[in-house]
């Protein structure tokens, strides 16, 4: 187990694979749970395999229904049933509930630009022009970077910062202009975290 950690913080994930799945045994034992656990975050985070990492999420469930990861292995397994079903069709997959919420957040930022677009057109208060200004500089210094490393994917840099897989679209918008293709992210790219 030891090796295999090794070997993935050095970025063998091949050979941290292989030592791995020699740790497994014929046992439902935690430790096993655990070792699906971490195959599971090699083959989602690093190889970008959904498929492999849905495998993996699922026997971990298996052995620790009540885990100290049971719940982000939930939320992963559903990301990746999505991710697998987009690789296979070809096309991408949105579920009911989230286009339910693309379009209020649409409708929201329609909104938000239209009252925007108002108080161009009166004469803006210098006060506020320099108290905005003041905010943007203080949230453009509240965020920090990331440089793009191999095998990263806006999933994995989700639950690198913020310890959730769930705020990965809000890195893929900060950084809109930089990634053309938010499933293929660029090894030494600066991407700025929110």
């Amino acid at each position: 187990m030891q090796d295999a950690d090794s070997k993935s913080a050095n970025g063998d994930f091949t050979r941290s694979i292989n030592l791995y799945e020699a740790a497994l045994d014929d046992s439902e034992s935690i430790r096993n749970a655990e070792v699906h656990y971490k195959l599971a975050l090699l083959y989602d985070d690093k190889l970008n395999d959904p498929v492999s990492a849905l495998h993996h999420f699922k026997r971990y469930l298996a052995l620790s229904p009540n885990g100290p990861h049971a719940n982000e292995v939930k939320k992963s397994i559903k990301h990746d049933e999505i991710a697998a079903l987009t690789a296979l069709s070809g096309d991408s997959v949105i579920p009911r509930s989230e286009a339910a919420q693309l379009r209020n957040d649409n409708l929201n930022l329609r909104k938000e630009l239209e009252a925007r677009a108002g108080s161009l057109r009166s004469a803006p208060d210098k006060s506020q022009t320099n108290e905005a200004s003041s905010k943007k500089t203080a949230a453009k210094k509240a965020d920090r970077t990331y440089v793009v490393k191999s095998g990263d994917t806006l999933f994995s840099i989700s639950r690198k910062f913020y310890k959730s897989p769930k705020r990965w679209r809000q890195i893929l918008e900060a950084n809109r202009k930089s990634i053309q293709d938010p499933k293929k992210l660029t090894v030494g790219q600066t991407l700025v975290i929110p």
